[in-house]
Parts: structure tokens; sequence; C-alpha cells
């Protein structure tokens, strides 16, 4: 295994299982700054968990092994995905493999548990939430889909590494379907982890929360591990921008330099547009998705025609 693989792989691993709640502290904190407040440090999330692996757990009364067992299995989901996404061409192999369609699988079966668990409590609110992460979750895996399937077509298989490899230099950008794509996958990112238009990670109010719903009968260390696999989700969808939807260079030692710089900004922009945006509706949220997944499917036209014998 070379060097450069080896440092793939450790950026891979502390940057998505350790540095992952630094990307939600950023936008926080920026999102404050933009709106004229002090605001919370950057490291504040990592506060949080400390706080709340430091109490014990809660027990619903009448609840079954599915809330006791959703936690660790979002978390193991979680962990397993890290070790999925490349943080550049030369990403080790953890025994995992790459592929793409295995990463929207594992996001998928987190997102199942967090709503099982949410029909064992029967917290109205909970189901509230989860109903409404369920549904928007089927356009957004549908506009995952679209969207990658223009990085998959230029690298002819769904396997990340070759993906990060085909999208690298200029070549890959002289074709617009791959920024069509991308703006696709913009939306889709946005939608995934949470964020505004979409949904509002500072929002308290039961009625209109989406992700926070499913964890209000949560405490202790089984929240702490719910939100760390929020976070590992930021650095899972931000990481896949940027190597494979973000012009990015050719030499590894490169993409894994300039990497840390990309989610820095991508983190600025999802600051400013939540300052800038207001939350949509909920019933409004598929139609933005559905919007982005026509863009994709432009995107998929746009290449086959460019790439036309």
């Amino acid at each position: 295994m070379s060097a450069a693989t080896w440092a793939s792989g450790a950026v891979q691993i502390v940057g998505g299982l350790l540095l992952a709640p630094l990307l939600p502290g950023l936008v926080q904190h920026w999102k404050a700054r933009l709106q004229g407040r002090r605001g919370p440090s950057p490291f504040q999330p990592y506060r949080e968990l400390r706080r709340l692996w430091r109490k014990s757990a809660v027990d619903v009364e009448g609840t079954t092994a599915v809330y006791r067992l959703a936690p660790p299995v979002v978390a193991a989901t979680l962990v397993s995905a890290v070790l999925l996404v490349p943080a550049s061409r030369l990403a080790p192999n953890w025994g995992l493999g790459h592929d793409m369609l295995a990463l929207a699988g594992m996001l998928a079966l987190a997102r199942f548990a967090v709503a099982a668990a949410s029909w064992d409590v029967a917290n109205g609110f909970a189901l509230m939430g989860a109903s409404r992460d369920l549904t928007i979750s089927v356009f957004v895996e549908v506009g995952l889909v679209l969207a990658v399937t223009v990085p998959a077509l230029i690298a002819g298989t769904t396997d990340m590494p070759a993906m990060v490899a085909a999208t690298s230099g200029a070549q890959a950008w002289s074709n617009p379907g791959l920024a069509l794509a991308a703006a696709a996958f913009a939306v889709v990112a946005i939608a995934e982890i949470g964020r505004q238009p979409v949904d509002n990670p500072d929002t308290h109010l039961e009625l209109t929360m989406i992700h926070e719903g499913p964890l209000l009968e949560y405490a202790g260390r089984d929240l702490a591990l719910l939100q760390w696999a929020g976070a590992a989700r930021h650095w899972l969808v931000l990481v896949l921008a940027a190597q494979v939807f973000l012009p990015h260079p050719s030499n590894p030692w490169l993409e894994l330099a300039t990497l840390p710089l990309v989610l820095t900004a991508l983190c600025a922009g999802l600051a400013a547009t939540e300052s800038a945006v207001a939350k949509v509706r909920i019933l409004v949220a598929p139609r933005l998705i559905g919007v982005g997944a026509v863009v994709a499917l432009l995107g998929i036209v746009t290449w086959l025609i460019g790439n036309a014998p």
C-alpha cells in the first residue's frame, strides 16, 4: 500500500469518525455571524456529545428492543458508510468496497432504524417527524441515484474512487452534464443532512421539525450516538460533493491537501444559504427535490448527447 493510500485512509477514518462534528459546528458558527449574533463555538457539537455521553440512557415505558437497538444500529451503519466514502482516488479497501449504491442503502437503513424506533415509542411528534422524513427520503433517494448517474457514466462504474478519478482535472467538466448533476446533488445534499430550506436544525418546535422529531424520546448516550450520526452524514455528503461534484486536482496528494479547504468553503456556503433562504413548507420540499431530480435527468441526457458516437 502506497504512502498516498495510507494518508487517504487516515484522512477518511480520522475525518469521518472524529472531525465530522466540526462540520455542523462550523455551519452554526458562521450562520450566527452572518445574522449578527455571536453564536456558539465551532466546537460546540463536541461539548454536546461529551455532556450527553456522561448521562445515562432513558428507557421509555412500553418500548421493545427496536427502541433500544436503533441508536447503535444507526451509529454502526454510519461508521460503515464512513469506510465507504473515499477521501481521494487512492482510498484503501476496508473490506466493504466503495460502491455508491451501497452507500445509498446504508443511509436508507439508518433512516429506517430511526423510523422504526419512532413507531415503537408511539410518540405523536416523533411519528410526525419520522413520517415527514420518510416522505422526503423517497424523493431524496431518487434524486441521489439520478445525480450520481452522470459521474458513474463518466467512470463507467459506481465505484467511488473510480468516480473521483474520472471527474478530476478539466476534461470531465467540458461537458455541462456534470455541472447539472452537481446542481442536483446540491439539492439532495441539503435534504439529506437536514439543512434549510428543507429542514431547520435550530428549531425545537415539534410541529415543524423533521429530522429532530424522531429523536425526542432519546437522551444520554443514545442521543449522543444519534447526534454523532447526524454529523457523520455531513462528512459523507460534503466529502462526496468535494471529490466528485466539484472540480478537484488529479494528484491524490493535492486532493487530500485541498479537501479541508473545500469542506470549509462548503460549510460557509451552507451557512450563507440558511441565512438567505427560509425553511419551505413541508409540502413544497418534495417539489424542490423533484426539481433537482429533473435537473439530474437533464444532466444525464446532456452527457449522453455529448458523448454519442
